[in-house]
């Protein structure tokens, strides 16, 4: 989304030259030809910056008196004063009021675009921070090879140069943020905002003021909403958005427009509203927790990413993942993964998704010692991968110590066997091929065992 300028002059031919030069070096511009439109216009949405002509003839207020209500406002608005009347007094004046630059008429077009490109320099350079801050800490993609993550690759990318609101569902950890951030990255709203509204974080009595902002005494301080305009708000948890505020956001999506707490204008905006959940909505509608026409309005393409338990051959690329990034931060050569280990994680069930083994690969590289640090051998894993069922190796050796030699052997291939197709996520053929067997003689010993298995898939 371009930089916002507003132009207040009391002459139209003058602010549609003005208008003019920064529309074709792509600067976003509204006008006003007074104060009080000058001001309805600034309290409607926020500007990056304001042009203001000094003398503004048939004004409530001059220029100068307009820049001091405006300072009062919103000291960090930039502004720059016009004046076909210039001398060095209201160049001076013009300054201690707050103003960035003064310029007089007639001017230059390059004058004017290198005065404007200068003044909206520093909120280009802050929202550009806010954008690397935001980034921060993020993966940018949603890792993996298995057909699952593929296709929900392959929908992302579908819809998002389309601007549809999309509504991306899965449990905790999967990465449902990651996937709007895709959207966001892959739409023509890039190098807009992306600004995300985390429900389950914020207090109830405080959402509407963090999502519409607020208006006191005269002074507007701007939402999340007003903040996202041109780019993409992402409602994180909406399930615990509160019901009143359900019914707010309802006429957001309607007719883009809203009220501050506190005010009586409406604020227009320009936003794409992406949102997630970790809950069964149809369950919040039916116990009348959720508002069913929000859910249709937001639910227009629905993406569902599912637990990593369900995508088990997504975890070798994952840890791979991991282990580069990690090692990158504390500037370590990346270690490679047993086969031991990478087999008791792809093992394990990771109630937590792809956040539990992103923190487990995190944890394991800190408490690895150094001169372990080139190889991730089982014994590094933390013990709630090493341990099955909650029962220590040691445990298991000493029952086993107490068995009979072909009990212990048809309990080890039991367990073995279990975590094997746990593993490969209960496929028998990527299973056999995997310890050496054909696939109908797996099928006996399974049998034998008296192994059962319902995710076990035939092909």
């Amino acid at each position: 989304m371009p930089l916002e300028v507003l132009v207040v002059d009391d002459e139209a031919d003058i602010r549609e030259l003005v208008s003019g030069v920064l529309e074709d070096e792509g600067y976003s511009v509204r006008t006003a030809g007074d104060s009080s439109g000058a001001l309805d216009a600034i309290e409607q949405r926020r500007p990056q910056l304001a042009l203001l002509d000094v003398w503004l003839q048939g004004s409530k207020l001059d220029g100068l008196q307009l820049l001091e209500e405006i300072k009062r406002r919103d000291a960090t608005l930039p502004c720059i004063m016009i004046s076909g009347h210039g001398n060095l007094d209201t160049a001076v004046a013009a300054v201690r009021a707050g103003a960035v630059d003064f310029i007089e008429k007639p001017f230059e077009a390059e004058k004017l675009l290198h005065l404007v490109a200068r003044a909206t320099e520093t909120d280009r350079l802050r929202r550009e921070n806010e954008k690397l801050k935001a980034q921060a800490g993020h993966e940018e993609q949603l890792e993996g090879t298995s057909a699952a993550i593929n296709q929900v690759r392959a929908t992302l990318k579908r819809v998002a140069p389309t601007g549809s609101r999309v509504m991306i569902t899965g449990p905790a950890g999967v990465g449902k943020e990651i996937a709007a951030r895709m959207i966001h990255q892959w739409s023509p709203r890039a190098q807009a905002p992306f600004v995300t509204v985390s429900s389950a974080m914020m207090e109830p009595e405080r959402v509407e003021e963090e999502l519409f902002g607020i208006e006191a005494d005269g002074v507007a301080r701007p939402g999340l909403l007003e903040q996202a305009h041109g780019g993409t708000l992402f409602l994180d948890e909406i399930a615990d958005m509160p019901q009143t505020t359900q019914a707010k956001i309802l006429r957001v999506l309607t007719d883009q427009s809203y009220t501050r707490v506190g005010g009586q204008r409406p604020v227009k905006v320009d936003v794409r509203v992406l949102s997630a959940t970790s809950r069964d909505l149809a369950e919040e509608i039916e116990a009348g927790r959720f508002r069913e026409d929000l859910f249709y309005r937001l639910n227009v393409v629905p993406v569902n990413i599912p637990p990593l338990a369900e995508r088990r051959e997504d975890i070798p690329v994952l840890v791979d993942h991991f282990l580069a990034r990690y090692a990158a931060d504390r500037r370590i050569g990346v270690p490679s993964i047993s086969d031991e280990a990478l087999a008791a994680l792809q093992a394990h069930e990771w109630p937590g998704n792809v956040r539990q083994l992103r923190n487990i690969i995190e944890r394991t590289m800190i408490l690895t010692p150094g001169d372990r640090a080139s190889c991730i051998e089982i014994d590094l894993l933390p013990p709630e991968i090493t341990e099955s069922g909650g029962s220590s190796s040691a445990t298991s050796q000493v029952a086993m110590m107490g068995s009979p030699l072909r009990e212990a052997r048809e309990n080890f291939e039991r367990e073995y066997l279990k975590i094997q197709i746990r593993r490969f996520s209960g496929n028998i053929s990527r299973t056999a091929a995997f310890i050496g067997m054909e696939r109908s003689a797996l099928h006996r010993k399974l049998k034998a065992l008296g192994i059962t298995d319902k995710r076990a898939d035939e092909n």
